[in-house]
């Protein structure tokens, strides 16, 4: 029996970083991964979209060109040759893993780790005894219990499609959903977003989400609410979708983009007690510790913040904790995110709901203008802007931008946000003109909101 101070089940973004960084304090670690190292984001999730994404947003580029005086001939789009570029980089990045490990002296095992006790994991036939487990499985795309759903996709098969339908059917309205019903649409596929709210983007600031459908729709998106799949019909290629309202509509495919959950079936954590929330998460206190004291959980499995930054920094803070002489907790105020739609979201803080919860009174400021580019471009395409300012103390508690680069615009204002920083600092602040970005310190014009 190989003994570790801690074993690590799920090589993913939170395990990888927790196993290296309790290595480099000195513990003697294991990690156990029966799928390839990197996890979701890195194999199957935010880094190929991202390439996707890239790929889907050169149709408007080409077209936007024409405004600036490029002639271009008509473009045509090579998705297998797209899709061998895409893994040959993960395929790269999935070395890196693997060498970071490594060279941080962790030992990699290969195969779905299971708990047999609450200091005892079994990988395949080797048992190992550790002082402490740490679970870092993440989750899984789901289904709904629909008949024919085996027929449809999820975001882990978009990504290694042979070829793409002509038109898809994109269920969901978080931003899984619009962030593929924007790569397919960008690539030439007719898209259907099926959502069975009145609003897509449930979560997000109000503002943002009537923007983002007013986007979707102008380049094309057929968003289709309040309705949800009766069944699927037919075999891959030619689906024929009941939808709850009556219609019957033909795709080529149907993507299910409509959560996901924590991947803790058939992970043996009934044999150590470890409690389970009722969507299969895993509860923690504030430091990632289960119910059983020698083992831990970070990332989405714990179904907190559903961000590969978020699990980084839980798996990072459990390592200092447990092994680096350096108690901390992760911190999950104020944690910035975005949605690669296009054009894409991006926000910090807390929404103008949220805010008015926790604020009697608040100054909100907007602003909604077509980026410089566009002017020449002639693309219809709007940014909107928006600061929300807690009235008393002048702070700003949220911001919000959807238009071209979002979320590199957001992430340099996260700090302020994290810092405390009020509205008086932002007026005081010189803007880069022209500039998206100088639009947040130049709000003067404030709606007073009152709970």
């Amino acid at each position: 029996m190989t003994k570790e101070d801690l074993m690590v089940i799920g090589a993913g973004s939170g395990g990888v970083r927790a196993a290296r960084i309790a290595a480099s304090h000195g513990a003697k670690v294991a990690i156990c991964e029966e799928s390839r190292v990197g996890g979701t984001c890195v194999i199957r999730g935010c880094v190929p979209k991202k390439l996707l994404s890239y790929a889907a947003h050169f149709h408007e580029d080409f077209e936007d060109a024409r405004g600036f005086g490029w002639e271009i001939e008509t473009p045509r789009h090579d998705w297998s040759r797209l899709i061998a570029n895409k893994d040959q980089e993960i395929d790269r990045l999935n070395g890196i893993y693997i060498k970071l490990l490594q060279n941080s002296g962790v030992q990699l095992l290969n195969g779905r780790g299971r708990i047999v006790d609450a200091n005892t994991v079994m990988v395949g036939d080797e048992k190992i005894h550790a002082e402490r487990i740490l679970i870092a499985v993440g989750g899984r795309p789901f289904k709904p219990d629909v008949p024919g759903a085996d027929l449809a996709i999820t975001s882990d098969e978009a990504f290694h499609l042979e070829q793409l339908p002509e038109r898809i059917l994109v269920v969901g309205g978080g931003y899984i959903a619009v962030e593929f019903a924007s790569i397919f649409n960008g690539l030439g596929v007719q898209v259907d977003l099926l959502y069975r709210g009145d609003l897509i983007l449930r979560g997000f600031d109000d503002d943002m989400r009537r923007q983002a459908e007013e986007e979707l729709t102008s380049k094309g998106i057929n968003i289709i609410h309040e309705q949800t799949v009766s069944r699927i019909d037919g075999e891959s290629g030619e689906l024929k979708v009941s939808l709850s309202g009556g219609d019957v509509h033909d795709y080529g495919q149907v993507m299910y983009a409509t959560g996901r959950s924590p991947y803790t079936w058939d992970l043996g954590l009934e044999n150590a007690g470890v409690k389970l929330a009722e969507n299969g998460s895993i509860p923690v206190s504030d430091d990632s510790q289960t119910n059983v004291p020698s083992i831990y959980a970070v990332g989405d499995v714990t179904d907190r913040i559903n961000l590969t930054p978020v699990a980084l920094m839980e798996g990072h803070a459990l390592a200092d904790s447990l092994f680096g002489g350096n108690p901390r907790l992760p911190n999950h105020d104020a944690v910035p995110a975005a949605v690669f739609m296009h054009p894409p979201i991006s926000t910090v803080g807390l929404t103008q709901d949220e805010a008015l919860a926790k604020y009697p009174k608040l100054r909100v400021y907007r602003s909604r203008f077509r980026a410089l580019k566009h002017t020449l471009s002639g693309r219809q395409e709007f940014t909107v802007m928006k600061l929300i300012v807690d009235d008393a103390s002048d702070r700003v508690v949220g911001i919000h931008v959807i238009g071209v680069d979002a979320a590199e615009i957001v992430q340099g204002f996260a700090v302020a946000v994290k810092a405390g920083l009020t509205k008086a600092d932002f007026d005081s602040t010189v803007g880069i003109h022209p500039t998206s970005a100088e639009e947040l310190v130049t709000m003067r014009t404030a709606e007073v909101v009152e709970a």
